[in-house]
């Protein structure tokens, strides 16, 4: 009992140090992007996305190398439903809307759902190893190329777009935030881990919906914060890069150290989850005129708790 009411104290200050040192990287983060001239939606694909999907990558690997290699699978797949069907559509609920812009939409959408495509058809294959791995990794090489293009006809658009010096102060802010994001990821998903094994948490739900929801706070509270301050892009761009960044560099990567075995149930159940809330969501923002709005995330949420009440209890 005791054990159960430290890692609970523990989960709710982790909890309360990721939320600040996301407030903290957001907002200075849009400042260096300013200053140099990036625009939102590609700030929000790469340096936010890549930064808060550290978690579940360092997750991956971390169980890929302890053989523990369906955690890591179902951090990454749980994660990316959780991402879409959760994060964003709490964040609409919350935020009321969430806009987006239809090139940028159909750029990062298109790689998203085309990652993971490619992830269901390597699993049908049987395991995940390193052809697979480095296809997956070669694809996301191609990706980021055309996001740099991206950044360099936006600058064109903008002549040359950047205002101003770079602040000292706002690069050890933002460095400050993203540590205390992984620390305090780091510290949620243990006590999270924890508690779900001294509950007796089998080891894919423990991927799917512990590790993965754990792993995704800093995606929940970036996209939430951006959302409610008016940052739409960054908001929608944090999660359709971190889908992509975690299918190909978060399975990528670990595949190359160790093959990884695919669950039938993973197969059947949890990866057309996933392409099903890829395809949702942007149906739903075409229909709010290129916004996700609050029926949106109702929908959205609703189907996470369909899907998590299915899988947890084999309905």
């Amino acid at each position: 009992m005791i054990v159960e009411l430290i890692l609970s104290v523990a989960l709710v200050i982790s909890l309360i140090i990721v939320i600040k040192s996301a407030n903290v990287f957001v907002d200075n983060l849009v400042e260096i992007g300013s200053v140099f001239g990036i625009s939102e939606t590609i700030l929000g694909v790469t340096a936010s996305a890549i930064g808060t999907s550290l978690p579940e990558f360092g997750s991956a690997v971390i169980a890929s190398l302890s053989e523990s290699t369906e955690i890591g699978v179902g951090c990454v797949i749980g994660s990316n439903i959780w991402n879409i069907a959760g994060i964003l559509g709490i964040s609409a609920i919350v935020a009321g809307n969430i806009g987006t812009e239809a090139a940028g939409l159909k750029r990062d959408f298109t790689a998203m759902l085309l990652t993971a495509i490619v992830l269901i058809l390597f699993m049908l294959l049987g395991n995940i190893g390193r052809v697979a791995a480095l296809v997956m990794i070669i694809l996301y090489s191609i990706y980021f190329w055309r996001l740099i293009k991206a950044q360099r006809d936006y600058n064109l658009e903008k002549k040359g777009g950047g205002r101003g010096k770079l602040d000292p102060k706002i690069v050890l802010l933002t460095v400050l935030g993203f540590a205390g994001l992984v620390v305090g990821c780091r510290a949620l998903v243990y006590t999270a881990v924890e508690l779900a094994r001294i509950m007796g948490v089998p080891e894919m739900i423990m991927g799917l919906f512990t590790l993965a929801i754990g792993t995704s706070i800093p995606e929940f509270v970036v996209t939430l914060s951006s959302a409610v301050k008016g940052l739409h892009h960054l908001s929608i761009g944090t999660v359709l890069g971190s889908n992509t960044f975690n299918i190909l560099i978060g399975i990528g990567v670990p595949a190359i150290i160790k093959t990884i075995p695919v669950d039938p149930l993973s197969l059947k159940l949890d990866a057309p989850v996933m392409i099903i809330v890829t395809i949702l969501l942007v149906l739903l923002i075409k229909q709010g005129d290129m916004k996700l709005k609050r029926s949106g995330g109702i929908t959205l949420f609703a189907i996470y708790i369909l899907y998590a009440f299915i899988r947890l209890y084999g309905v």
